[in-house]
């Protein structure tokens, strides 16, 4: 058995797995990989899956779902664009890779984007809380939840500037209120499906309302919307699966219940890290994340056995990035509590034949 504790593509229930399996060679009489996303079968998989975003976030009235490729990444593009209004001013927060290049594209497309505070001073172990929200601008952004750098936003920033979020790495891991937002947006890729989609929820407001001189149909949230998210060819499989997961997290007790499982996680991962003196966590406590836990060895020469012993048990994803070093534990939605205690317990054996 593997315990997947991988950053990237997402580890999922083992029941969506044989689902989405046997749709890839049957699927009403066509691979899902080979329907038409204009067949009727299709439409009711977009249908459903966009109700069950709506259903599992408690999405309130006054708010649209689209599901669109390119990733984040194009996400930084998308929402700068979408959100520009007169003053073309937007503020960032900093706190690591992937909010620095959401505040570096947003200067690409023509706005004076300015980070108002950033985490970068202490390698981004830490969320910044001191800082001035200028009245003038479009747009606030900030991103989530940081998965190199393990930490992650507890509280929504307060603000009356339209609010736009990096749900990425965290969306459908805890409970969150829809309505602080104006735009939120999260490559699928972590806790709702197979990477090729990227989940907008945008506030019907947003729509048609960017003053930008440069915006694409494709890049404009509103095309995609008044299209049901099929502009043109939607990422089905990707689609298809998310509407498969969305299922069973709503079977399974939905966001609420999740949360409480990912802290119980956390919390054996955490606890061991802090009371193991071969360990050590580098992120300020109050701001560690739930979903990606970067810890380091105080002793060096204890990594060739730590190494052999998660990797004989069947351990994969654990090594660092490359920016913070040591060890990284993603621990998305599906991972269960019995590979955390897989891991916590090879610390232990560490720590008691060390």
């Amino acid at each position: 058995m593997k315990h997947n504790f991988g950053a990237g593509p997402c580890i999922l229930p083992q029941k969506v797995f044989k689902q989405a399996s046997e749709a890839v060679l049957d699927f009403n009489g066509l691979s899902i990989l080979e329907v038409s996303h204009r067949h009727k079968d299709f439409v009711e998989v977009m249908d459903e899956a966009t109700s069950l975003v709506k259903k599992a976030l408690n999405v309130p009235s006054g708010y649209s779902i689209a599901f669109i490729q390119g990733g984040a990444s194009l996400g930084f593009v998308v929402s700068a664009l979408n959100m520009m209004r007169k003053n073309k001013k937007a503020g960032y927060i900093d706190t690591g890779t992937w909010a620095s290049k959401a505040f570096k594209e947003a200067n690409s497309v023509g706005l004076d984007a300015s980070i108002l505070a950033s985490s970068k001073d202490k390698n981004y172990a830490y969320i910044p809380t001191k800082y001035n929200i200028p009245s003038d601008l479009d747009y606030l952004h900030y991103t989530s939840n940081n998965t190199i750098f393990g930490t992650q936003f507890k509280n929504t920033p307060q603000t009356d500037i339209p609010l736009v979020c990096d749900m990425s790495s965290d969306i459908f891991s805890k409970e969150i209120n829809v309505s602080d937002f104006d735009l939120i947006y999260a490559g699928a890729q972590k806790n709702l499906g197979p990477a090729g989609a990227t989940l907008y929820i945008v506030k019907d407001e947003v729509l048609g309302a960017s003053t930008s001189d440069f915006l694409p149909t494709y890049l404009n949230l509103k095309s995609h919307v008044e299209k049901d998210s099929m502009l043109n060819t939607p990422p089905v499989f990707s689609v298809y699966v998310a509407m498969l997961n969305l299922r069973y997290l709503l079977e399974n007790g939905g966001v609420k219940a999740i949360e409480k499982k990912n802290i119980e996680k956390a919390t054996l991962l955490y606890n061991e890290i802090d009371t193991n003196p071969l360990f050590r966590c580098p992120v300020n406590t109050d701001d560690r994340s739930n979903m990606n836990i970067t810890f380091l060895l105080e002793d060096d020469t204890k990594k060739e056995r730590f190494d052999s012993l998660w990797n004989q048990a069947g351990i994969v994803g654990l090594k660092g990035h490359r920016s913070v070093g040591g060890y990284r534990a993603s621990m998305y939605n599906a991972l269960e509590l019995d590979s955390v205690k897989v891991l916590v317990d090879i610390m232990k054996e560490l720590n008691r034949t060390a």
